[in-house]
């Protein structure tokens, strides 16, 4: 078996108030929250899935929120921005909108086929949205914040800042599976399939910069995709044969993952589509209640007295209020 990724299945990353990160998120971004769950490591703290009406591969960013946690520093060894695909001709809509919502954005462009809204979240992390000359066939959620026709089609790409980006490059088209889309003196492009949005990896080599420091506003992994636990099953085996040192294969109850970090320091998660969001409640209600997995269910009412109370804006589930 020679392993391919279908590309991106999500990107996990760290943020400081829960409220604050789902205001932004649902309300600004207008993205679903599809999973309120917890950290399986850390189950006094919650695990926060967005996504598209479903939360399908490829639509998902996730956070771990911490109250109170540090801010972290962007350098190499990191994930440092993550790219959305919007529609065409959109940028002037969302600068706009988040103009109203007090936060600043930079319209830039890196190439005759893109232009991208650059921004920050609450915390710090590097958003861009990204208008392409390739259609994105992907549905939105339509949301009341943000009307389908400018809406999120799901991840565009994911932007690796490496000290040296030989080693970097090698995993993903070596190893899973990508190749070449193009290169410049401060870029190299690679993509998995037709190198569509949602199935590309951006490199940026920084010889002489800092190394990053993981916190707040920092991406703490990205994760690419596989069909099934069999797939997955193979895959661990190439690349534990390869030298890589990676992880069982873990239950993270919607998924299956496999961790292991590249030369340049990037921690990738490799996790498959399946069985997805749907298999604890119904994909009306998604996101509605706090969900454990069952090893975590016995401890229930530590865990819900232990994390922060939240509210989901109305427009997340027609019908809901959450109170925790």
């Amino acid at each position: 078996m020679t392993a391919q990724t279908q590309g991106l299945h999500h990107v996990t990353a760290i943020a400081g108030a829960p409220q604050r990160n789902i205001d932004f998120y649902v309300t600004g971004l207008g993205l679903r929250l599809v999973k309120k769950t917890v950290n399986f490591d850390d189950p006094g703290t919650y695990h926060l899935y967005y996504g598209d009406d479903a939360g399908r591969p490829g639509s998902l960013l996730t956070f771990f929120p911490w109250t109170g946690i540090s801010s972290g520093t962007a350098g190499s060894g990191q994930s440092t921005s993550t790219a959305f695909s919007v529609p065409a001709v959109s940028l002037g809509w969302w600068a706009t909108h988040f103009h109203k919502l007090g936060v600043e954005s930079t319209l830039t462009s890196t190439s005759s086929s893109e232009e991208r809204l650059s921004l920050l979240d609450p915390d710090g992390l590097q958003l861009d949205l990204v208008a392409s000359s390739t259609v994105d066939p992907r549905n939105p959620w339509d949301s009341a914040s943000v009307p389908a026709e400018y809406a999120v089609r799901g991840q565009h790409s994911s932007v690796l800042t490496v000290a040296d980006p030989t080693g970097t490059v090698e995993v993903l088209t070596r190893d899973l599976g990508m190749h070449l889309i193009s290169e410049t003196a401060d870029r190299i492009r690679v993509g998995a399939g037709d190198g569509a949005p949602g199935n590309i990896v951006d490199i940026i080599a920084d010889p002489t910069g800092q190394v990053g420091r993981t916190a707040g506003g920092s991406v703490h992994h990205i994760a690419f995709r596989v069909p099934d636990h069999t797939t997955q099953e193979l895959w661990r085996e190439e690349l534990v044969d390869r030298g890589y040192g990676v992880t069982a294969i873990l239950d993270r109850q919607y998924f299956t993952s496999i961790y292991f970090r590249e030369p340049g320091g990037v921690l990738f998660e490799i996790a498959t589509d399946t069985p997805g969001f749907d298999i604890d409640e119904p994909l009306l209600e998604l996101g509605r209640s706090l969900k454990l997995p069952p090893w975590l269910e016995p401890n229930r009412t530590q865990i819900e007295q232990a994390v922060v109370p939240i509210t989901l804006p109305a427009e997340n589930n027609p019908t809901l209020v959450l109170d925790r």
